[in-house]
């Protein structure tokens, strides 16, 4: 006959349950067996071992080999010769270091793994790292997995607590975006804010989806965020990117230009999905690519996308920011435009600009953010419309019915505009190039304009927008009204033979001929359908 349990519960009644085998006590009741004392030889040991992290990988390592080779030289693990084969194939480089590396880089396929291997190294760091023995009394060791914003990284997370709840003992303090342990590790989710990352003695940076990173307080927030982590990084920590890839611009794409099959102390390792998981139905890969190739493809093979490019470099943007607000000047004709909005969601913006010869400078712009009162803004911007003489004002096409009638009710007559606000873009950027435009110095419109993405598009005609998630408000008043103040500009024949190269462009659409005739045409195209606007003299 079993032996039940001789413990009592907290209310003083016994147990009852079934006893653990040679010993009085059951299950829930048995001393916790210390985690040191299981403590795995490495990350890889950690994941086999049941008495570790094994569970959470029920189907075995079979099909994480690719991850583990990963795992290996991260750590600076020794490889068989077929890892080895997989590292050269996925790396460039022939030999891995002895030591490991302490900043590495992974470009992985959709659905390839990634969060679950972010968990893994973030949990067994935390409670196998031995980051405690190298705290000071009263310090405090964290680890920080940053994402494009916190609920997904609060994915990541939730693959930590799952691993982490395999040593109850451990948990100190657990909350939505935080895991305290008590050997003084800490797990923490943050968004990609520099702000938000620094003063702290840092174990392990993991940097999540890193290529869709975008913050509006920063033109390169992973830069940013990489420098206010670096002083708080202790001996031995690690700096981790894991990523699916994007376009050809910024910090996960300018690593694997410098480091991708080149040895250095920064490993970039590059994956299709297939590779790091070949569990993923190859089906469903094979649809959505068949859907759209230029999209799907190159999130499932890894590599970066040629259809996407960065629209206006940030040097020629912050180059032009030479003004500062001024007063109005009745004897100057000002040129104004409206961004538009409903006030609940996106910005509602004005830009008032003015010719000044062949350039076009930027007096002044007016946000007002959501939420907000569509009349009031409206009557607002009607009194600063009418203190710089403009009686009207041209705006965003998409902007309905409701805005006009709303500037009528001020007295200001409101015109629609000819062009989207990807024409105006493309518009605004010969002119950009060429010198011809002074902008007021304004930290929120350098962010938005630096953030715009170009993309290539099928007949020849590309588009230009604010990234995924991101907004461009103001971005769009300032580069309507420059467009339309500029309308009738004289440029003569040196100006237009000097400046024609700087629109030249390459997309997977093919190339633009270096020519002198297709420059013309080309300059001709980002002026606008319809009308001609070069006036030679």
């Amino acid at each position: 006959m079993r032996r039940t349990c001789s413990a009592t519960k907290s209310d003083g009644t016994p147990c009852g349950a079934y006893a653990r085998v040679g010993s009085d006590l059951c299950f829930f009741h048995s001393p916790r067996e210390k985690p040191e004392t299981l403590s795995p030889g490495s990350i890889v040991e950690a994941m086999e071992s049941p008495q570790a992290f094994g569970s959470a990988f029920p189907e075995g390592l079979e099909s994480w080999a690719s991850w583990v080779v990963a795992l290996k030289a991260i750590y600076g693990l020794e490889m068989g010769p077929e890892e080895l084969a997989v590292f050269q194939a996925l790396t460039g480089r022939q030999t891995p270091n002895a030591d490991g590396y302490a900043e590495a880089y992974f470009v992985v396929g959709r659905r390839g793994g990634k969060s679950r291997i972010t968990a893994t190294i973030a949990a067994y760091e935390a409670i196998f790292g031995g980051w405690e023995s190298r705290l000071s009394p009263g310090e405090r060791a964290w680890i920080f997995i940053i994402a494009t914003d916190r609920s997904q990284a609060g994915v990541v997370m939730g693959y930590v607590k799952s691993l982490v709840s395999l040593y109850p003992d451990l948990i100190e303090r657990e909350a939505v975006e935080e895991l305290h342990l008590s050997n003084h590790i800490s797990i923490a989710v943050k968004s990609c804010g520099y702000r938000g990352t620094r003063g702290f003695s840092t174990a392990i940076v993991i940097l999540d989806e890193l290529a869709f990173w975008r913050d509006e307080n920063s033109a390169n927030p992973a830069s940013e965020v990489i420098i206010s982590l670096l002083p708080g990084l202790m001996p031995g920590a690690n700096l981790l990117g894991i990523s699916t890839a994007y376009a050809k611009f910024g910090l996960l794409y300018e690593m694997h230009k410098a480091h991708f099959g080149k040895d250095s102390d920064i490993l970039v390792w590059q994956a299709p999905t297939s590779a790091m998981n070949p569990t993923y139905d190859q089906r469903i890969i094979n649809r959505l690519v068949a859907r759209d190739p230029a999209v799907f493809g190159p999130e499932y093979a890894g590599t970066f996308r040629e259809d996407v490019s960065n629209f206006l470099p940030e040097s020629l943007v912050r180059a032009a920011m030479t003004r500062q607000l001024l007063f109005p000047d009745p004897r100057i004709r000002y040129t104004a435009f409206c961004d538009p909005s409903g006030g609940r969601q996106d910005s509602m913006t004005l830009a008032i600009c003015h010719r000044d010869g062949e350039k076009v400078l930027l007096d002044r712009i007016e946000e007002r953010k959501a939420p907000f009162d569509p009349a009031g803004v409206v009557t607002e911007f009607a009194g600063i419309l009418k203190s710089y003489g403009c009686h009207s004002v041209t705006s965003d096409r998409f902007g309905g019915a409701w805005v006009e009638e709303s500037f009528r009710k001020q007295g200001i007559r409101l015109e629609m505009s000819d062009q989207s606000a990807s024409d105006l873009y493309l518009e605004f950027q010969p002119l950009l190039s060429m010198g011809r435009v002074e902008l007021i110095e304004d930290e929120r419109l350098a962010l938005q304009l630096t953030a715009l993405e170009r993309r290539a598009r099928s007949g020849g005609r590309d588009l230009v927008d604010h990234p995924a998630g991101g907004h461009d408000d103001v971005a769009n008043g300032v580069a309507g009204a420059v467009v339309h103040a500029a309308r009738g500009t004289v440029w003569d024949e040196k100006v237009i033979e000097a400046h024609l190269p700087q629109t030249n462009r390459s997309s997977p659409l093919g190339a633009a001929s270096e020519r002198y005739e297709e420059m013309e045409e080309e300059l001709r195209r980002f002026l606008g359908p319809g009308t001609n606007r070069i006036i030679r003299q």
